[in-house]
């Protein structure tokens, strides 16, 4: 019973001294510290931690919608100028309606016309299968600057109306040109080359539908 006493009276000294003492304080943390240190790495050793880059980009639906919101894309500008006539033959004489137009046609293509899995990543390679070049405006003659060139007789809306389509379709087919449309088609090329380069695709393989 006397050993049990003096034990327990040990042990009071000992924690008494701990308290008062600041030495003893920092000494006690710091073993303790080591213990579960040691206890942690004999836990832990077998284990091994590693960290691997991903370098793989995910297209997302978010990603591919905010490409298709672009909408209409101008690649190519062409300004063209074109006299047009008429002519209308009478007993008296010709009566000649002339003008001049004025028409910027783009080419370019529709985001929003895109079919569906029309972009997609291949491994390392991401490929888009764009819209077809067209003209993005039918409305392209600029009726304001239309200048009227030579009239003699008396013309309808109608003769007016007529020779403007005359005019809008020779417009049109000369600049709707295979040559415009590989321009068209090259710009494109470089434009979404860059774009998708900027998301980051290291690889990048464009091509139009038919």
């Amino acid at each position: 019973m006397g050993n049990k006493n003096k034990s327990k009276l040990s042990i009071k000294s000992i924690i008494s001294n701990v308290a008062v003492n600041p030495l003893l304080q920092f000494a006690v943390i710091a073993i303790a510290a080591i213990i579960v240190i040691a206890g942690l790495y004999w836990l832990n050793k077998d284990n091994t931690i590693s960290v691997e880059e991903n370098k793989k980009i995910d297209l997302t639906p978010t990603m591919i919608k905010s490409i298709e919101d672009i909408g209409e894309w101008e690649f190519l500008q062409v300004n063209d100028e074109e006299l047009t006539d008429t002519t209308r033959h009478g007993f008296f004489g010709d009566d000649e309606l002339v003008r001049i137009y004025y028409g910027t046609l783009r080419l370019g293509i529709n985001l929003h016309e895109t079919n569906k899995g029309w972009i997609k990543v291949d491994h390392d390679t991401i490929k888009a299968i764009l819209p077809p070049i067209k003209l993005l405006d039918n409305d392209f003659i600029d009726e304001a600057r239309t200048k009227p060139f030579s009239e003699t007789g008396t013309w309808t809306d109608k003769d007016r109306n007529a020779l403007y389509n005359k005019a809008h379709n020779a417009m049109k087919t000369r600049c709707m040109t295979t040559d415009n449309i590989r321009k068209a088609k090259e710009n494109a090329t470089i434009q979404f080359d860059n774009i998708l380069h900027s998301i980051g695709f290291e690889y990048v393989k464009i091509r139009f539908e038919k």
